[in-house]
C-alpha cells in the first residue's frame, strides 16, 4: 500500500460512543431552558460543533433571541461541564473493537493520524483511552469552520503536509461525510448505507475497514 498516507479520524461513533452522554447532558440543559429533546433531534447534533448545537436547541424552543452571545457561551459551558462529568470513567475499555488493531497497523505502515472532530474533549477522551501518542496532529476545533465545512481536514491535510489524494477521512455523520467530500478527500462511512450514500465507501463497523481496498481505490 502507498496510496494511503494521512488517515483522519473523527471521534464519537468511529473510535468509541459519547453520543449517549452528549444527548443526557444536551438534554439535560435543554429542560432547564423549557425546550424537550429526544433521540430523532439528537441526530441533527452529530458532528455539529458546540456552539451550533445550542443554537439549534434554542432555535427549536423558540429562545433563539433570547440570549446574547455570552449568555450562550455560558449555557454551552454548562453543557460541557455535564458531559466532561460524566466522561472521566472512560478507558481502553470504551474505545471499539478493532480501533486498537488499526491504530497499530498505521503506526507500523508509517501511515500518519490525525483527529477531525468537532469535540473539543477530543484529547481529554484520547488521553482517557490510552491512545493520544498514536495521532500525529488533532484539529484544535475552536480554530477552524465546523462541519460540514470541510475546513477540520484540510487542516489536519495542511498541517502534515499530505496532499488531499492521498488522505482518508473516517466518519459516521451525514455532516462529516459532507465535510470530507468538499475537502475532496475519500469518504469512509462508518454506519448505515442508507444514511450514508455519499460516503465513498461504508463499513456497519470500524473493526470491518479494510485498508488495503481502501489503498486500491484510492488508484482510480
Amino acid at each position: 500500500m502507498n496510496n494511503i498516507r494521512l488517515v483522519i479520524f473523527d471521534l464519537d461513533g468511529v473510535l468509541t460512543e459519547t453520543s449517549k452522554q452528549h444527548y443526557l447532558a444536551w438534554k439535560i440543559l435543554a429542560a432547564e431552558l423549557g425546550v424537550d429533546i429526544d433521540l430523532e433531534f439528537n441526530e441533527t447534533l452529530k458532528g455539529v460543533s458546540r456552539m451550533d448545537s445550542l443554537d439549534r436547541i434554542l432555535k427549536r424552543g423558540n429562545i433563539y433571541d433570547k440570549y446574547n452571545e455570552e449568555d450562550k457561551v455560558k449555557l454551552a459551558t454548562k453543557k460541557n461541564d455535564i458531559y466532561v462529568k460524566m466522561i472521566k470513567s472512560f478507558t481502553s475499555d470504551n474505545l471499539f473493537e478493532g480501533v486498537l488493531g488499526l491504530l497499530n497497523k498505521l503506526k507500523d505502515m508509517g501511515i500518519l493520524i490525525a483527529l477531525g472532530s468537532a469535540s473539543k474533549n477530543g484529547p481529554r477522551l484520547l488521553k482517557s483511552m490510552g491512545v493520544y501518542n498514536y495521532f500525529d496532529y488533532i484539529v484544535n476545533p475552536a480554530e477552524v469552520k465546523g462541519k460540514p465545512n470541510p475546513d477540520i481536514f484540510l487542516k489536519a491535510s495542511d498541517e502534515l503536509s499530505v496532499p488531499v489524494e492521498n488522505c482518508i477521512g473516517i466518519e459516521d455523520a451525514v455532516s462529516g461525510i459532507e465535510a470530507i467530500k468538499k475537502a475532496n478527500i475519500f469518504a469512509v462511512g462508518i454506519g448505515s448505507k442508507d444514511v450514508l450514500f455519499k460516503a465513498d465507501i461504508i463499513y456497519r463497523e470500524t473493526k470491518d475497514i479494510d485498508l488495503e481496498v481502501i489503498d486500491n481505490l484510492l488508484k482510480k
